[in-house]
């Protein structure tokens, strides 16, 4: 979990194969703690071809069954038909916006939130674009997106910054913010 915190929690992913994998993790995790879904990564890897939406999306009626009794995975096959779905809904948002990372970091404006919380008890587990997000999901046909979980998914791949600012990584991520910032 330290080493998950320290670099890769809230780091912005611009890598649309990244921003399937928090989806699919994410939507896993629904009712389960992180840790648990930290643990069985390297099982949703191995289980899911690498997050390969184009070939998770054509995953047959006998592969889903084996996911169901796969030991490396969570074995619900609601989530297991849920990540087959959302593949599909995946690849169709890639098709009309170019990259599932344009359409995503338009619900923040094309750059990180700064949150400035004093401690962990202040962060929320929405906000107004996770709700906007999540709704957009779903009407794409996504699921296992409520606004808790794609807040979630925000928080994992940087489009908010909800480092407590006692945290070393809440500076480290505005500094990278600016000098971003900067260059463009």
């Amino acid at each position: 979990m330290r080493r998950y915190h320290d670099t890769e929690w809230g780091t912005p992913v611009h890598d649309d194969r990244r921003h399937f994998e928090f989806l699919l993790l994410e939507g896993a995790q629904a009712g389960l703690s992180w840790s648990t879904i930290l643990h069985r990564r390297p099982g949703y890897d191995r289980a899911f071809d690498g997050f390969d939406p184009a070939k998770i999306a054509r995953y047959s009626p006998a592969r889903r069954r084996a996911l169901a009794r796969d030991p490396g995975i969570i074995r619900n096959k609601r989530k297991i038909e849920s990540a087959v779905s959302n593949a599909r809904a995946f690849l169709a948002v890639q098709r009309e916006f170019g990259t599932f990372d344009d359409y995503c970091w338009r619900f923040v404006g094309g750059r990180p939130r700064h949150n400035r919380w004093a401690n962990y008890r202040q962060v929320p587990a929405t906000s107004a674009e996770s709700d906007r997000f999540s709704a957009d999901l779903r009407a794409r046909g996504f699921s296992f997106v409520g606004s808790t979980i794609v807040y979630a998914h925000m928080q994992a791949v940087g489009m908010v910054n909800d480092h407590t600012v006692d945290c070393f990584r809440h500076r480290q991520l505005r500094a990278s913010a600016r000098k971003t910032a900067s260059r463009r």
